[in-house]
């Protein structure tokens, strides 16, 4: 019992859950063999199943701090009409921190990209995750090089004019004295935000 948090087993799996697979070299914690489409994942099984493993330690390890930063920083504010609780945001970015830095002197320092060398889904899913936060000039890049490369990186490959129409809602941050929200409405958002941030 508890032999995932072993460390032999965290070199399979750095989050420590299972399923995990070792296939000679190849290391995998999560196994899927289909084929897709080649533009969404890398056409090579391991470079697909790479992908795929990368998703569900995003799943776990970044949506969710960056969602509750986001939701701190700019939804309850408007829900609520009170300004944004910057100790809450840094208790939430210190959720945050342990997969940037897996992101930045892990994954980003053996590849260009999250999964393989060219972008992928999980590339395009951590990148809109982790815009979340930057309308109020969160810059969660500030203290880690390589995930900022990253960022760069990924940026170019898409286009920034694709990036900021395809974002221009996360990126817009309004004034929450400026929302306009039914008042029973608005309260029941934000208790449903607050449960969400416990």
């Amino acid at each position: 019992m508890g032999e995932h948090l072993n460390p032999e087993f965290l070199k399979v799996n750095p989050a420590g859950k299972v399923p995990a697979l070792r296939d000679g070299d190849f290391l995998l914690a999560k196994s899927c063999k289909y084929q897709t489409e080649a533009h969404r994942y890398p056409p090579e099984l391991q470079a697909h199943t790479r992908v795929d493993e990368c998703l569900a330690w995003q799943h776990t390890a970044t949506q969710q701090p960056a969602t509750n930063i986001h939701l701190c920083e700019c939804l309850l504010p408007h829900f609520s009409q009170q300004p944004m609780d910057a100790t809450q945001v840094e208790q939430l970015l210190g959720k945050l921190t342990p997969a940037l830095g897996h992101l930045d002197q892990e994954l980003l320092a053996a590849r260009p990209f999250l999964a393989s060398g060219q972008v992928s889904l999980e590339d395009l899913m951590a990148f809109t995750e982790l815009m979340q936060p930057s309308p109020v000039g969160c810059n969660l890049f500030r203290d880690w090089p390589q995930l900022a490369a990253w960022w760069a990186r990924v940026e170019a490959a898409l286009g920034p004019e694709l990036v900021q129409k395809a974002h221009r809602h996360v990126l817009q941050s309004q004034d929450p004295q400026e929302a306009q929200w039914d008042p029973q409405m608005a309260q029941k958002l934000a208790q449903l935000v607050k449960e969400q941030l416990r």
